[in-house]
């Protein structure tokens, strides 16, 4: 694809994207093996491991978790209250602005961790990494923001968001439809959001502007990106997820090239 080319002039020491639709690979450019950060790519790896221990009873998206009147549901749509970083001090009441929440996301670890009895690296590893043979991914930090992994892994990732095997269908999509409608909030890097639209664990596009993705994705796209420049996105109106993944810090520079190559990589596949 022309479009995979055009990471090359993203100023990356490293570089590496890829294009999955239901029927695999596109293609992809770049090294498949080799593992960089996924900064807050992970989140979509722990909401999938969460979503996992729901179906199979160990967790249940009203269990209290967080601040009080919060629960497993609202932590995982940044809708608890808590700010970015301490879990002790909430910066709003429980379901009254979206604030993206790393600290949530840790306390969402803990929480799978005392229902289970399982750390969570090792639960994210059975419940998620060795079913979609992600071998090349672990779990090097918290739940927020740990992973390192390759672009086969990110794709792979993609590929069952696509097509979910490891949850119903039913569980995913719940998951990715708008949770707790009309929130305002922050989007990172891109400014206020009214509404500031999200799911369980993955960003909704909706109709945010400025955003990520690009103006040909469908509203319904979902994923998360990261600060260490990654990203992954799924849109199921056009039945295709991408995936980028570099060691270039976030900035202003992936602010202006992402909705371009998301664009050309969906003309392309049109």
């Amino acid at each position: 694809m022309r479009a995979l080319a055009t990471i090359d002039e993203w100023g990356a020491p490293h570089a590496y994207a890829g294009v999955v639709s239901r029927a695999g690979v596109a293609d992809a450019r770049g090294e498949l093996a080799a593992g960089l950060a996924w900064a807050s790519v992970t989140k979509v790896c722990t909401a999938l491991a969460v979503l996992v221990a729901v179906e199979e009873g160990s967790v249940a998206l009203h269990d209290p978790a967080g601040p009080p009147g919060s629960t497993v549901r609202h932590l995982l749509a940044h809708a608890s209250g808590l700010g970015p970083s301490d879990p002790s001090v909430p910066l709003a009441a429980v379901g009254a602005r979206r604030i993206y929440s790393n600290a949530g996301f840790e306390v969402l670890g803990r929480h799978l961790e005392a229902r289970t009895g399982m750390a969570f690296a090792d639960y994210l590893r059975a419940g998620v990494l060795e079913p979609l043979a992600m071998s090349g991914t672990r779990l090097e930090g918290t739940p927020a923001a740990g992973a390192v992994g390759p672009l086969v892994d990110l794709l792979a990732l993609g590929a069952e968001l696509l097509d979910p095997t490891i949850v119903a269908r039913s569980t995913l999509d719940e998951a990715t439809a708008v949770a707790f409608p009309g929130l305002d909030g922050v989007l990172p890097g891109f400014g206020r959001q009214q509404p500031c639209d999200w799911g369980l664990g993955f960003e909704v596009r909706s109709a945010k502007s400025p955003h990520w993705t690009g103006s040909r994705n469908s509203a319904e796209t979902f994923g998360h990106f990261g600060q260490s420049g990654t990203f992954l996105w799924v849109d199921p109106v056009a039945g295709v997820a991408c995936a980028a993944l570099t060691d270039r810090p976030f900035g202003p520079w992936a602010a202006a090239a992402w909705p371009a190559f998301s664009d050309a990589v969906l003309t392309e596949m049109a």
